[in-house]
Order: structure tokens, then C-alpha cells, then sequence
């Protein structure tokens, strides 16, 4: 297990941000992992988990305890059921299982990151998410100090949350285990809109799915969402800000609030999310509250090609999109009374 000390640790986040940790691990196997982690929870050092980077915001003064980078390798495809070692980079198992002509993930094509931080924030993109094909996460659990084996309807999944997600110093996730399906080389129905017209087709149409793929990764490039190292565009972590959920008063507040922000006849995006409540678009807010794109004159600004994403044009500091962050945050609450959320996880920082 390589070990460094005072590493960098900004090049392994898609933000490119970030201090140094005391101390980094790499670990390539289950077993370096576990090992890792008992000896920090026996020592008493704060431990922070790397994976792809792609959902972390660190802060400039660094992490001051052992980051664990997990860089295991594992891809196992037995007829329809598939298990990925949770260092495995998601986008590449994706393409794979395309390949195999399997369908219930090709929508997450382009999706940064590795395979073991997928259910932990129940990854979703153009209508799929990882919670309808994870069957169970193989992961260990710090409390009981043991490799413990969690069904899918004991992982609490819902939009980008999870089980793991609302416990975080509990799990380290090892191993995702999913059942795809096999339909005759075609994906599974399209959900969202903005890819059957992508395709020419209709909602609920199956395509092939290497067309499936080739036109998320397409769609997913032309709003900055697929890294290049050269397009400071994808600088970023991706969606900032998860879509707000609002109860039946809050959801009334806040139609009033539009009408009289913007108009009577403006009717702001709604879709229903259960238990009488109403999911609208962050992206949605954001704009209209006048955080348009390329919002922003420092090193920080809101991405040229998608008003979702916070990006580093190169010389910003974590400070530097934080304060940006905020700025939108107070902006929005204060057009329509919303607050928005954090979709990356920041460590020794926040909001």
C-alpha cells in the first residue's frame, strides 16, 4: 500500500482544489482498504475517503489525518448480474456493460467518478438512477468492525441519498453488486424527455443502446459534464446543487413568490416527488434569479455551458467557490424563498 505524506490532494478532485493531507494511502485491494481503516479508528485519526474525487469540495488548509484513496480494481459479469470493485471508474464499467449489451446504466455514461461512490448518493442522470439495479453493496462497517453485505431495501436509497450517505463515518463501501437486463442489444425504456428528443423518439421507446450512451456522453459534453482536462468548464463537481423538494405550503410560497417575481403566467418547472411533494430545477432557480452562465468575473465562476455547475477557471482557491457558492445560495433564497443544498460533500469546509 503506497503511503505519502503532506500529499497533495486538489489533483485527485474534479475541482482540482484543496490542501494537502498529513498522510495518503492507497489502497488496491479489499483487504489494503479495511486494513487502513482499522488502523486509523484504532489510532483515533480522522480518516477521509478518496475515491474519484468528482463530489468533493476540501478546503484549502487541507485534510489533517489520513485520506484513504481507494483504487481497487474488479469487474465481474455473470449473465446479467455484475459486480464492480469500488475503485473501478464508473464510466469505464459503463461502457462495458454496453458493450455486453446490457442495459439499466448506459444513461449514467460520462458520470465522474468511481463505481463504490455510486450508492452512496444513488447516482442519477436522464432518467436512471443506480438504486434500480444495485441488488446489494458489499461494505465495511466501522461500528461492528466487520465486511457486512447490505440489500438494496436496507440501503434507504432516495434522490441522491442513501443509507451511506446519512451515516458517513459508518460505511466504507467495497464492492456494488447489480442485476441488468438483457433486451436483445436495446437500452432500457427512455425516461427523459431531453434524451428521446435527442434520438427521435418517444418517452418509453428502447433504442440501441450504443446510441443510448453515444447520446448522453453527447449531451453530457455540450453542458460541461464530461471531464477535459483543458475545458475549465468541467472543472467542477458537476451538478452543485441538488433539486429542492418542497412540501404543499412550502411549493405555494413558492409560486407565489415566482408570480411576483417574474409574471403571473410563469409557471416554474414541477414534478411530483411523493408524499404530496413537489420536486422543481435547481438550474431553474438559479438562472431565474439571475445567476445566468458564466456568472461570476474571479477564478470562480457558474460553468459557460450549465448553470448547475460551479467551476475553477484554473487559479481558484476552495475560498474562492465557496464564497461563489454562497452568493448563489443567499441569492436564490432571497428571489424565492429556497434554499438550495450542496450536492458535494466538503470536508473541513462548509457552506
Amino acid at each position: 500500500m503506497q503511503e505519502l505524506h503532506d500529499a497533495p490532494l486538489a489533483p485527485l478532485t474534479t475541482f482540482r482544489l484543496g490542501g494537502p493531507a498529513a498522510r495518503l494511502l492507497t489502497a488496491t485491494t479489499d483487504a489494503e482498504v479495511i486494513a487502513a481503516v482499522r488502523e486509523a479508528d484504532a489510532s483515533g485519526t480522522p480518516l477521509l475517503v478518496v475515491g474519484g474525487g468528482s463530489n468533493l469540495v476540501i478546503g484549502d488548509k487541507g485534510f489533517d489525518g489520513t485520506a484513504l484513496r481507494i483504487a481497487t480494481q474488479g469487474f465481474e459479469l455473470s449473465g446479467t448480474s455484475l459486480e464492480l470493485a469500488a475503485g473501478e471508474v464508473w464510466t469505464d464499467a459503463v461502457a462495458r456493460t454496453v458493450e455486453a449489451g446490457l442495459a439499466g446504466i448506459e444513461c449514467l455514461a460520462g458520470i465522474p467518478g468511481s463505481a463504490g461512490a455510486t450508492p452512496i448518493q444513488n447516482v442519477g442522470a436522464y432518467g436512471q438512477e443506480v438504486s434500480s439495479t444495485i441488488t446489494e453493496v458489499v461494505a465495511y462497517d466501522r461500528r461492528t468492525r466487520e465486511t457486512v453485505t447490505i440489500p438494496n431495501a436496507e440501503c434507504a436509497f432516495s434522490y441522491r441519498h442513501s443509507r451511506f450517505k446519512a451515516e458517513p463515518d459508518r460505511f466504507v463501501v467495497l464492492r456494488v453488486r447489480c442485476d441488468l437486463e438483457e433486451a436483445n442489444g436495446l437500452s432500457a425504456p427512455l425516461k427523459y424527455p431531453e434524451t428521446a428528443r435527442a434520438m427521435g423518439v418517444e418517452q418509453g421507446d428502447r433504442v440501441p443502446l450504443p446510441a443510448a450512451r453515444e447520446t448522453v456522453l453527447r449531451l453530457r459534453a455540450g453542458k460541461g459534464m464530461v471531464l477535459d482536462p483543458e475545458d475549465h468548464d468541467t472543472w467542477s463537481a458537476g451538478s452543485f446543487f441538488t433539486n429542492p423538494i418542497l412540501g404543499p405550503a412550502a411549493f405555494q410560497e413558492f409560486i407565489g413568490r415566482v408570480h411576483d417575481r417574474l409574471g403571473p403566467d410563469v409557471t416554474p418547472p414541477a414534478f411530483p416527488a411523493g408524499d404530496g411533494r413537489t420536486k422543481t430545477s435547481a438550474a431553474w432557480l438559479i438562472d431565474r434569479a439571475g445567476f445566468t452562465k458564466g456568472y461570476g468575473d474571479g477564478p470562480a465562476r457558474i460553468s459557460t455551458k450549465h448553470t448547475l455547475a460551479l467551476t475553477n477557471r484554473g487559479t481558484a482557491t476552495t475560498e474562492d467557490l465557496l464564497a461563489l457558492a454562497r452568493e448563489v445560495v443567499a441569492g436564490v433564497h432571497a428571489a424565492f424563498g429556497v434554499t438550495l443544498v450542496n450536492e458535494p460533500v466538503t470536508v473541513g469546509v462548509s457552506l
